[in-house]
């Protein structure tokens, strides 16, 4: 039987599907996806996967970034043509989102980014210690009713394998609109080997100088939310045992 929370058992909510894909975004997925899927990544049964060299993702030793949840991609491409020298990784379960990212990639012509079209934990399954030096969570799902707060990306399930794939030092990036959910992020992010770099509000207004603001950010401001912005570094301390 697998252990609790492993691929076989552990639950994923959110939307998968949306509106039927456009003649040209059903081309991108057949003809893009497959050689832009990270090495050694997949989306299985198998509760005994092995830790993957992450070289083979580009071929070489690059510092490793991850986006998670990237939404349409834009804010992806922007930081991959911003630093060429880098290799992006992007989860996202949206099969929308990632035919709109494939088209941005044609038109951008990026070649240091790889995308892994699922669950996260996916990736975290399969990744060696350590081996992350920055990661983003931008205007993550915000599981509004109290009863579902366990279901948002900043709980142990989802954090304490974050924490164990950052190097000590890397940057944890986080954009959301929701008020509780920057109180959930500063309550559980800390406790997962993080120290805060914005405990003021006041800097929380203040978004990063490589900063794109994304579709999901703009509809915010015209529905009137505020944007939060929080940056974490990864400590020293061991990362908690994983559940799974």
């Amino acid at each position: 039987m697998p252990p609790p929370n492993s691929p076989t058992t552990r639950n994923f909510y959110g939307r998968i599907k949306g509106k039927s894909l456009k003649p040209a975004q059903k081309r991108y997925l057949d003809e893009d996806l497959d050689r832009l899927r990270p090495a050694g990544v997949s989306r299985d049964d198998n509760p005994e996967r092995q830790i993957v060299d992450p070289r083979g993702f580009f071929g070489d030793d690059r510092p490793l970034w991850l986006e998670v949840g990237f939404g349409g991609g834009e804010h992806l491409v922007h930081q991959c043509a911003r630093n060429p020298e880098i290799g992006m990784i992007g989860c996202e379960p949206y099969i929308n989102g990632v035919a709109m990212l494939l088209g941005k990639i044609r038109r951008a012509g990026v070649r240091n980014l790889r995308v892994h079209p699922w669950d996260v934990r996916d990736l975290f399954d399969v990744l060696p210690d350590q081996c992350l030096s920055k990661a983003f969570l931008l205007y993550p799902d915000p599981w509004p009713k109290a009863r579902h707060h366990r279901r948002r990306f900043v709980t142990p399930d989802y954090l304490d394998p974050l924490a164990r794939v950052m190097a000590p030092g890397a940057e944890f990036r986080v954009a959301t609109d929701i008020p509780d959910y920057v109180r959930q992020t500063l309550e559980e992010v800390p406790q997962a080997g993080f120290d805060c770099l914005t405990p003021d509000p006041d800097d929380w207004a203040r978004p990063w100088s490589d900063w794109l603001s994304t579709r999901y950010e703009q509809k915010a401001l015209r529905e009137g939310r505020k944007p939060h912005y929080l940056t974490f570094r990864r400590n020293n301390a061991a990362a908690r045992p994983c559940t799974d």
